[in-house]
């Protein structure tokens, strides 16, 4: 079966996690990406180790699919071997700091005459100005986007968030502007830079934040639980913050994650009261609206927590769905690693590693019905030197000899 981008040729010299992120999802929807890695390999292949002298799970669930060759950018026989690289490809992805690939001696400029056909991608910490020299990280852009000042309890610090919104959420961007690219490509025939920002993609996913940044010109949040509101969006806990109030209530037997978020739209309240034990709150006139509920949220979801704390997550996830009231149970990771509806989505694979046997990671989220992804281990380092060097750039053994033994392979 044709996969939708097959075909499509990625020279990808991403490392860490951005990057590779993006590169990941390009190679499961049928891409040729071959990894460009430093002879001593993408720093994630050691890093977090659970194994000792084998590529880390970081490395191996961050590059699935792909091909690996090893260069050394530094040497000049490198520069011609990259030059020759760069004209066999449709797309180059890099997220090096600020100016680093152009001081290796190829600017955007020097590329497009390389290849003026080439797409090239770049994800950086920040966008011009002043912060554009600056190291970002996955919590510094979310501390720089937005995220960690409106996450956490009102009277604690700001927090960062699990999903990784920084890096892969920058990496999911990146594939957008590198499908777009790619598309209108088949319009003009030429290439163009595709940039993204970790502080803007982070900000990009707050943008409710920044909608009730603007709304408290106009008085306080009414859909906040916060008592005092000041010039700036507050932290408001587990607050849904949107049209309908969610909160995140206790379950037996209470333990760190056996919680279930709670959604109470309006049509839901009826039906609720008849689960906790209190009917009469369905019409009572200081209960019954949206309106009169919404100065009392903590004593509304209390009401339903003294009823949720005596059932499991799972029992109140049933009865809650009984009347189609929108809530869901807080997993921990080894439920979601063992969460079978997951494994059957394919969002949960296990996959075999030459070196580290079978693992667990997470599949392709992007269904296509026409092409769909099928998950592969990542690539040892330079395991593909001589399908690419020797098979496609016509390179003899003995070059390949010389250029292992001079170091730039």
């Amino acid at each position: 079966m044709r996969k939708a981008l097959e075909g499509v040729r990625v020279l990808d010299m991403t490392h860490v996690q951005s990057g590779p992120s993006a590169t990941q999802i390009l190679a499961w929807l049928g891409a040729d990406v071959v990894k460009l890695e430093a002879i001593t390999g993408d720093i994630t292949r050691k890093q977090l180790r659970d194994l000792p002298d084998v590529d880390s799970l970081y490395f191996t669930m961050l590059n699935s699919n792909k091909r690996s060759i090893t260069l050394n950018m530094k040497s000049d026989k490198g520069k011609q071997l990259f030059t020759e690289l760069v004209k066999k490809f449709d797309i180059l992805a890099e997220n090096f700091g600020p100016g680093a690939v152009d001081r290796m001696g190829f600017s955007w400029e020097k590329l497009q005459e390389i290849n003026p056909k080439l797409i090239y991608a770049s994800i950086k910490g920040f966008g011009d100005g002043p912060y554009k020299f600056y190291k970002a990280y996955e919590v510094v852009a979310q501390a720089m986007g937005g995220s960690m000042s409106t996450t956490g309890f009102e009277d604690g610090p700001p927090l960062a968030t699990g999903a990784q919104i920084g890096d892969s959420g920058t990496g999911m961007h990146a594939v957008a502007g590198i499908l777009a690219a790619l598309y209108q490509r088949e319009h003009t025939g030429e290439g163009q830079r595709v940039t993204v920002a970790m502080q803007h993609a982070v900000l990009n996913l707050c943008r409710v934040k920044l909608r009730d940044q603007q709304r408290l010109a106009h008085g306080p949040l009414n859909e906040y639980p916060n008592k005092e509101f000041g010039d700036e969006v507050p932290r408001s806990a587990n607050a849904s913050g949107g049209g309908q109030p969610g909160w995140a209530i206790k379950c037996a037997p209470g333990g760190p994650n056996d919680y279930i978020y709670v959604i109470v739209q309006p049509v839901g309240w009826a039906p609720i009261t008849q689960l906790i034990g209190r009917p009469e709150l369905a019409n009572d006139p200081d209960w019954a609206t949206p309106e009169v509920r919404l100065s009392k949220l903590d004593k509304m979801f209390q009401l339903i927590e003294d009823w949720s704390a005596d059932h499991d997550k799972w029992e109140v996830l049933a009865k809650l769905n009984e009347h189609n009231i929108p809530c869901g149970p807080i997993l921990s990771t080894k439920e979601i690693i063992e969460d079978e509806s997951l494994a059957d989505n394919e969002i949960v694979v296990k996959v075999d590693h030459p070196e580290r046997g079978e693992f667990t990671t997470v599949g392709m989220p992007i269904k296509l019905s026409a092409s769909p992804a099928e998950v592969k281990r990542s690539p040892l380092l330079g395991e593909h030197n001589q399908e690419i060097y020797g098979s496609e750039l016509g390179l003899s053994e003995s070059d390949m000899a010389e250029l292992k033994a001079s170091g730039v392979i």
